[in-house]
């Protein structure tokens, strides 16, 4: 266990919680008030390759038992009003606070993978998850955005999978590969700093203009 990176997890996480409270009990009864129950979504995700948890957010989608996979353009059309609001200045990954506190992740990274993904590729994730995963991380700050981009011109849920396995998934792997290279907790906070810059910009755009309704978060999951 890295004992430094371990206790600035800890220690960020409860600042955080202390002082973020009312802006995720603001969000959490928007999430009610616009799209109803439940609030809270939660996706199984992997810490290791044989270790799963469960990953929490706000729910930002209309639900759908059938689901699976990253969201592209095949699933877009279920991003509530609100929800896509809460996506863009990602208050919906508030609560994984809550997972980063209880050592399920840690704020940098790599972004843990839903288990199908795992477990297509176990020689691939069994160097990647020997960091913890992470809220954001290298392959977030330099590659959600062009991710975005292609996985929401996919029209269907099958074309969104075949860009996500065969172009998204060894590039991020790649990034999060040369991040566990050159980890410290200065390399850490560099890409929580970008992160929150990245936030920015998607909320306001870059010339102060307001953001396009597409949604242009990474596409980590099925939510």
């Amino acid at each position: 266990m890295n004992v430094p990176k371990r206790c600035f997890d800890v220690i960020f996480s409860l600042l955080l919680m202390l002082l973020l409270w009312p802006l995720l009990l603001w969000s959490m009864l928007g999430v009610l008030r616009n799209d109803g129950g439940p609030i809270f979504y939660g996706s199984e995700r992997m810490k290791t390759p044989h270790q799963s948890f469960t990953l929490w957010k706000l729910r930002t989608m209309r639900p759908d038992t059938a689901d699976h996979g990253v969201t592209g353009g095949g699933k877009s059309a279920r991003i509530s009003e609100y929800g896509a609001k809460l996506r863009a200045r990602r208050l919906d990954e508030l609560p994984q606070l809550w997972n980063i506190l209880r050592g399920d992740m840690s704020f940098v990274g790599p972004r843990p993978e839903l288990k199908t993904y795992v477990e297509a590729a176990p020689e691939l994730f069994s160097e990647v998850l020997k960091c913890r995963p992470g809220v954001t991380g290298m392959a977030t700050a330099v590659y959600h955005r062009h991710e975005a981009e292609l996985l929401l011109k996919a029209p269907s849920q099958q074309e969104t999978e075949e860009i996500y396995r065969r172009r998204c998934l060894p590039q991020k792997a790649r990034l999060d590969l040369t991040y566990r290279e050159h980890q410290s907790m200065c390399f850490d906070l560099v890409l929580i700093a970008k992160t929150f810059g990245l936030v920015a910009d998607v909320r306001w755009g870059r010339q102060g203009h307001r953001p396009s309704k597409r949604i242009s978060r990474p596409p980590h999951s099925d939510q």
